[in-house]
């Protein structure tokens, strides 16, 4: 039996499986970012403007100046995940392009690589198209900003894989309901995005230390804001490494569900 830690036999072609995708989603484009955009502009516009206007401050700065950087990693996350997890669980069951890709040169571990990739893209794209929303809302006040996509494209990265790893363990469409409300949706709301961390008890605080969300939202606002410092670093290597555990996993399970 093949280990689940068995490396990947990811090459070149996996870019295949990228362009494969990313020809498909053209046809789908504005509809897509309205999807995945609309609810975090919805949050920004409805608590920024509307509970902000009931807070005086947090941490010295405005209630929406405090909620943007997080909604802009949050609708990064949320745009990787739908698609590697929706959205590759139809082009394995439902559609078969799995089988047929398989058919070809490529391997799996070529299409689990090209679905992070494209999952990854999707999430920078609603990533950056949050941020210049909160551009115009004069929310974005250093130069450091410009290091955001990597850091967005590191959470991506490990969000597309650990979707990837969902998808390989579903045996439903139903399944994803247990991963969004039991592991996504905390992660939103207990990651720092709405409210500081600092005043809920430390073992909440150490708990939110090991969602993935929570890195990312420290290092989004940190350079936003311009107050970013060695951290940032830390925080992206945390998820370079998490999201190539998950990688890995989710390329040796994928391999279990479609080589019998």
């Amino acid at each position: 039996m093949r280990s689940i830690i068995h490396p990947p036999d990811v090459s070149w072609r996996a870019v295949k499986v990228w362009q494969r995708n990313r020809d498909s989603y053209k046809r789908f484009l504005k509809a897509s970012l309205i999807g995945n955009l609309g609810e975090p502009f919805l949050y920004l516009i409805g608590m920024g403007l509307g509970v902000g206007a009931y807070l005086q401050s947090i941490n010295g700065m405005s209630y929406i100046q405090f909620i943007g950087p997080g909604l802009v990693v949050s609708s990064a996350m949320f745009a990787a995940t739908f698609e590697c997890t929706f959205g590759a669980y139809t082009r394995m069951s439902e559609h078969k392009t799995y089988e047929a890709i398989l058919s070809t040169p490529l391997s799996v571990g070529d299409i689990v690589g090209g679905e992070v990739m494209w999952g990854t893209t999707k999430g920078l794209l609603s990533g950056m198209v949050m941020l210049m929303i909160i551009s115009l809302f004069g929310l974005v006040h250093s130069p450091m900003v410009v290091f955001l996509p990597l850091v967005v494209v590191l959470e991506c990265f490990l969000f597309a894989a650990m979707g990837m790893t969902a998808m390989a363990l579903s045996p439903s469409y139903e399944f994803f309901n247990y991963y969004f409300t039991l592991l996504i949706s905390p992660m939103f709301f207990l990651s720092g995005v709405f409210f500081p961390l600092s005043r809920f008890p430390q073992w909440v605080q150490t708990l939110a230390w090991f969602s993935p969300l929570s890195h990312a939202v420290k290092a989004s606002r940190s350079l936003i804001l311009g107050t970013a410092g060695p951290a940032v670093i830390l925080d992206m290597v945390w998820m370079l490494a998490i999201g190539a555990l998950f990688f890995i996993l989710s390329a040796n399970l994928v391999h279990r569900r479609l080589i019998k």
